[in-house]
């Protein structure tokens, strides 16, 4: 079977400190490529000591909605920084989240577009988070240009994913696509352009059946292609090249 790109998941996370080295070791031997997402400051310098310490990891640096209420004063000039190490590929996870709303609207609203500034600046693709958010994402996102990036773990309809594409944006799927009743998963799966999709984990959340409940992990995402090679009517090995590609196309790694 084709090796796995992991194009978003969360290795600084506490639910790995008890196994992440032996971990990391094991999933080499069926994995070729790890992004690992930042939600702040200290976890983007967590995700680039991971990549400098595993060839196969890459960093995404940022700062998520929920913390942004929590950046410090300097943390546009410690951003800019970070971004500019060598196995740093994006800038992520940023974005904005009206479910949770752990900070407040204005104050994501105004960190996810310094981050897209920066991003700008140093040409790097942004990969975003964005639930229930989806009128003010796609406000802030039309009105920018030449921005490259990723909706990740994509959540919105068959008509958001066709805006998302005519973006130019990409579109990341994990485990929800196997969940029971997953209909508009499904049927977003179904429509994406093969050269606009990413294979992610969200790992350790976002679990595809039958583990569902249970910490995941970079593996996990054989599952996730097998539910979406069948909805597309291709084969897994088909499934994993091309989402490879896709990932080393938007993010520079070949």
């Amino acid at each position: 079977m084709e090796k796995i790109f992991d194009s978003h998941a969360h290795y600084d996370d506490s639910r790995f400190d008890g196994d992440r080295d032996d971990l990391l070791l094991r999933l080499q031997g069926e994995v070729c490529g790890i992004i690992n997402c930042a939600s702040h400051l200290d976890s983007a310098r967590f995700s680039l000591r991971l990549a400098e310490q595993y060839d196969y990891v890459y960093a995404a640096v940022g700062i998520h909605p929920h913390e942004a209420a929590e950046a410090s004063a300097t943390w546009e000039e410690e951003l800019y920084a970070l971004a500019q190490h060598k196995k740093a590929v994006a800038i992520g996870e940023i974005g904005l989240d009206y479910h949770y709303d752990f900070s407040p609207r204005d104050v994501q609203r105004k960190v996810f577009e310094k981050q897209l500034d920066i991003a700008k600046e140093l040409s790097l693709p942004v990969i975003i988070h964005d639930r229930e958010a989806h009128g003010d994402m796609y406000d802030i996102l039309s009105s920018r240009k030449d921005l490259s990036g990723v909706i990740h773990c994509f959540s919105g309809s068959v008509e958001l994913a066709r805006q998302t594409v005519d973006m130019g944006m990409y579109i990341g799927l994990g485990g929800a696509v196997t969940f029971k009743n997953a209909r508009v998963p499904v049927e977003v799966a179904q429509y994406i352009p093969l050269d606009r999709l990413l294979l992610e984990t969200d790992a350790p959340y976002m679990t595809p059946v039958p583990y569902r409940g249970k910490r995941c992990d970079s593996s996990h995402i054989a599952l996730t292609a097998q539910k979406i090679a069948d909805v597309k009517g291709i084969t897994v090995d088909e499934l994993l090249k091309v989402t490879r590609q896709n990932v080393e196309r938007l993010f520079g790694l070949k």
